[in-house]
């Protein structure tokens, strides 16, 4: 049997007016889905926990099948782990985000989706001025990067910059234990970074300069099992996100570099999806992450992020089902991590829809695949983390099942 986990990073959603009160999955073009929906049992579950962060570290460990109330490290600890950073027992691991300032708000998370090319340079100054035998900066992907810090402040409270676009920076600065060191240094890096010659390039050319750090997702290193521990199997993980990939080397998968994932709306989605058939050949199980409907979603990109779920549908799940023509011996867990409302730009904390399908296996009566349908069926699952188990096992809810 072959295993097969497909995420669509932030794909749910509220309805929206400028969509006739539909969500964008209700809008979008998404017959391979609709067809798994029609053909398998579509319900909704909660992969979010009351008390841990609304985030995709939390959301992705539970759609893998780890209860994050056990397991929850923060982010950053799991992207370390993808760019080889082994963490000490007492590093603390903070995401470091190139973020944009503009008249003191937050006017680019993400520096325009400044490409790793021009943050090498800026994080290489960052880590030659500010680095020592307690803190190091680190390069990761695009405008995501990584500092270690010995013994740092794992306590103190920071906001993910996505949740704050277009505000003023001064009211979601560090908070809590040791923050003035946290917000120190963040500080300080507008003073290096500004007048950079990467940013006067970026601004002549007309994009945003990343012209500070924002430091958040802070957490130690993890203990978990792998997932050969657990289910007895072997398999892979595509993504361009660092976070997940970080996740599946914890889980014991193996991690699959595919040219031009890079977690946006041009992402190489094909490739994710010959890549993933690929592992199927030699593994039992894969589970292929896709970031764009997220990235749309924080962006308020209501076209964007019908583009990417259309995309996500035809691109990743058509190819892959095209791939299993003929064959009996899989099946196929489809499920958002969490919701990216356009309306809120940020995650939410509502159930998400979900797919469960094997062929000639159980149906519950849905037509298509949204947020809508989903509910109408009457499943509901409390702890999305069991589904990894259903996966696995074969052992799927039942109808009005919690």
């Amino acid at each position: 049997m072959k295993y097969i986990l497909l995420v669509g990073d932030g794909m749910a959603d509220h309805p929206q007016p400028q969509l006739g009160n539909k969500t964008p999955l209700q809008v979008a073009h998404t017959p391979h889905m609709d067809f798994l929906a029609g053909r398998g049992l579509v319900g909704t579950a909660h992969t979010l926990v009351p008390g841990l962060p609304l985030g995709s570290d939390v959301a992705n460990l539970a759609v893998l099948g780890y209860d994050p109330r056990q397991y929850y490290c923060g982010r950053s600890p799991l992207e370390a782990a993808n760019i080889g950073v082994d963490l000490a027992p007492s590093d603390v691991a903070f995401r470091l985000n190139l973020v944009s300032i503009k008249d003191g708000h937050m006017a680019e998370y993400s520096s325009g989706h400044i490409s790793t090319e021009d943050a090498k340079p800026l994080i290489k100054l960052l880590n030659d001025k500010f680095g020592d035998k307690k803190i190091s900066f680190h390069l990761g992907t695009s405008y995501r990067h990584l500092v270690v810090w010995r013994s740092g402040p794992v306590d103190a409270r920071c906001t993910p910059p996505h949740d704050i676009s277009g505000q003023p920076i001064a009211d979601y600065l560090p908070k809590g234990p040791r923050h003035a060191e946290v917000v120190r240094l963040m500080e300080d890096s507008r003073f290096l970074l500004e007048g950079h010659e990467v940013n006067r390039e970026r601004r002549r050319e007309g994009k945003p300069p990343a012209n500070m750090i924002w430091l958040w997702g802070q957490g130690k290193k993890p203990q978990m099992p792998t997932m050969t521990e657990r289910f007895k199997i072997s398999g892979g993980v595509i993504s361009a996100v660092d976070l997940v990939k970080g996740l599946g080397i914890y889980a014991g998968l193996q991690v699959i570099q595919v040219p031009g994932a890079t977690g946006y709306l041009d992402t190489n989605y094909v490739g994710k999806a010959e890549a993933a058939l690929k592992v199927l050949k030699k593994h039992d199980f894969v589970f292929v992450h896709v970031e764009s409907p997220d990235e749309a979603g924080h962006n308020g990109d209501t076209a964007g992020k019908i583009q990417a779920i259309e995309d996500f549908d035809a691109k990743v799940v058509g190819t892959i089902l095209k791939g299993l023509e003929g064959r009996n011996d899989y099946r196929i867990l489809i499920i958002p991590d969490h919701p990216t409302p356009l309306d809120a730009r940020t995650h939410t904390d509502e159930p998400v829809p979900f797919i469960c399908y094997q062929p000639e296996g159980p149906a519950n009566g849905a037509t298509a695949y949204s947020e809508e349908q989903a509910r109408a069926t009457g499943l509901h699952v409390e702890e999305a983390w069991t589904l990894m188990d259903c996966l696995i096992k074969g052992e799927w809810p039942a109808n009005g099942e919690s």
